[in-house]
């Protein structure tokens, strides 16, 4: 049945594209259209630009910029005004005369007056009106990092829980619930690498430092086929590029972190690089407190809790079409404890003990991509990347006791140790055939590596004799693989209907079981007047990795384990229908109604094993 299903969708899908192209396409002998494509960049810094507007003005014909800032715009022969905007910036306008494919790249610069900044913003508000895209937002980084939550401290996250459909989990962590999902059925892109763990501080902070990010964007439903891995949302964030014109960078000094960012050419307009770091000083901060108690007690305590992140960005022009980025990104939290006492035996000089105990916990992510974009011609664009992700964790407790004069020691010593590990590979296309039509296609796998949980424990008795133990309990390593390929096709039905159909293909593989979901995803727009739309979009998502947690506060002991050969893995579908309109004042209103539901959902007992 479910093969009949899929089947049925495809020949829809199949069949809509085919009348659309025979409703909307002009034919090649009719009439032979001229390519006009380039990139949108910032005057300022050369860094690419994501969702520029590029349109021709007598016909306004247009479109958008992907991810790299890459446009491709079929027109018609003959005299063109092209004009790039973007939000906050100054339009670039072209004239040409078109008698074959040219490349033009737009420069645009900020705007210095609020008058430009209004007209261009009306105009990418409209935009949004005319996608099909719904349940998404674009977050202005810009405005974000004004917005002080926690400390003075700007959060990415704490922005987002803002946000309509979002809810937050336990008062001030960094947790989100979008449209009835859970704080591990959202999907954290850090350059288009997954983040398996977004929080410093317990949960209080994120680990995306608002001085390395360049663009956030929330998808709450409606999801494109490039997009899975996860029931309820993609928080899909992009990092600066560096400056390709001069050096520039900041050192900021709070109340309970210090950060600073670089960036700058290696090789004016060709290399650039940037750097972003911060710190917190807890540990700092807490020591004359800490000094101050320890006075005149004989046993010495010491302690504290601090995390850094480091974020860092390469890239290279080979040419106008080719280009190589290198992200990384480096984060870890630590909290510990020491004591230290040594008692005070009157009268016996025989005996002199110390007895010391230490407790340490630390987590963090390792975060690499490496991007290669090509364009191979002046209508496909594509992009390959390999990544890795890794996330792990640690709890550290050691007693010991010595006797000072003859230096025998016990020590007891226990370390609980778990973590995730990615290594991927994708390879994505963007096809422009015409103003009114594009595909975006590609194929990618991973590699999983999960250790769900290893424990050591160590007694080494010096001082009662030769007895000891060292044993290592539940080193289990549980090994996956993941492909993925998709299909999105975006195209004008009628000139007030568009469709944006697709469908992406999963294959999970673990413990000698294998997973494959076909997950269909269709978002329909129908433009009623020129400030009015209205929108119907059907997504299925299917998820391989779930968190195993314990509490409502997200610890960072929380375990992220694969499906196993007993369960399926869990599914969502998701129906939602709006509206978006504009009205006087440049503002843009959305009202959305959504029907979600979940299948094979997995709630894990307390302390049961995993197998």
């Amino acid at each position: 049945m479910r093969r009949l299903l899929s089947l049925a969708f495809a020949a829809i899908l199949l069949s809509l594209s085919l009348q659309a192209q025979r409703a909307t396409g002009v034919s090649a002998a009719a009439t032979a259209r001229i390519t006009v494509s380039g990139f949108v960049t910032d005057a300022g810094s050369g860094e690419r630009m994501i969702d520029a507007t590029v349109y021709e003005r007598a016909s306004f014909t247009g479109t958008t910029t992907n991810n790299y800032g890459f446009y491709s715009l079929p027109l018609n022969p003959g005299k063109a005004e092209i004009i790039a905007s973007y939000l906050g910036y100054d339009a670039d306008t072209a004239e040409v005369w078109l008698t074959r494919d040219t490349v033009i790249n737009f420069s645009l610069t900020m705007s210095s007056s609020e008058i430009a900044a209004v007209t261009v913003t009306a105009s990418g508000r409209r935009a949004k009106i005319e996608s099909t895209q719904m349940s998404m937002i674009d977050i202005p980084v810009d405005k974000f990092i004004k917005l002080p939550v926690i400390f003075g401290e700007a959060d990415v996250l704490k922005v987002i829980q803002l946000l309509p459909g979002v809810q937050s989990g336990t008062e001030g962590s960094t947790g989100i619930y979008v449209r009835g999902g859970g704080p591990d059925q959202n999907l954290f892109l850090l350059d288009g690498v997954p983040v398996y763990n977004a929080n410093h501080l317990f949960g209080f902070m994120s680990v995306f430092n608002p001085d390395a990010v360049k663009s956030v964007q929330l998808y709450k439903g409606g999801f494109p086929a490039r997009f899975g891995e996860r029931l309820s949302s993609v928080v899909d964030i992009r990092m600066k590029e560096g400056n390709e014109k001069e050096f520039s960078g900041n050192v900021a000094v709070g109340l309970i972190s210090s950060k600073f960012s670089l960036e700058g050419p290696i090789i004016k307009d060709r290399t650039s690089f940037v750097i972003s770091g911060r710190r917190t000083y807890y540990d700092i901060l807490a020591r004359p407190f800490i000094m101050r108690y320890n006075q005149g007690q004989e046993d010495k305590t010491t302690g504290g809790y601090y995390f850094y992140d480091l974020n860092a960005k390469v890239n290279h022009k080979f040419s106008e079409k080719s280009r190589l980025y290198l992200s990384s990104y480096f984060g870890r939290d630590r909290a510990y404890t020491r004591n230290t006492y040594r008692p005070n035996y009157e009268g016996d000089d025989d005996i002199r003990m110390e007895y010391k105990d230490s407790y340490g916990l630390g987590w963090g992510n390792m975060i690499t991509a490496l991007r290669w974009n090509y364009l191979i011609t002046n209508k496909l664009f594509s992009n390959t990347t390999l990544t890795y992700s890794k996330y792990d964790f640690d709890v550290t407790i050691e007693s010991s006791v010595e006797e000072l004069n003859s230096k025998a020691r016990a020590v007891d010593y226990f370390k609980y140790f778990s973590g995730i590990e990615d290594v991927g590979a994708r390879t994505d296309f963007d096809y422009y055939l015409s103003p009114k039509h594009s595909v975006k296609f590609g194929t990618g796998y991973t590699f999983h590596y999960f250790k769900p949980g290893v424990t050591t424990f160590r007694f080494d008795s010096g001082i009662m004799g030769d007895t000891g133990l060292d044993t290592v309990i539940g080193d289990m390593k549980v090994r996956a693989n993941e492909f993925i390929m998709y299909a999105e096709d975006n195209i004008e039905l009628a000139p007030k209907l568009k469709m944006n159909a697709g469908v992406r293909l999963s294959l999970f593989n673990v413990q000698d079981t294998s997973y494959f979901v076909f997950q269909p995803r269709i978002s329909l727009r129908y433009l009623a007047g020129e400030d009015l739309s209205f929108k119907l979009s059907y997504s299925k998502m299917a998820q391989f990795v779930h968190l195993l947690t314990t509490s409502a506060i997200s610890l960072p002991t929380d375990l992220w384990l694969p499906v196993t050969r007993r369960y399926e893995p869990p599914v969502s579908h998701q129906v939602a229908a709006g509206t978006g309109f504009l009205i006087p004042g440049n503002l843009e209103v959305t009202l959305e109604a959504f029907y979600k539901t979940m299948d094979n959902l997995i709630e894990y007992k307390e302390g049961a094993f995993f197998g």
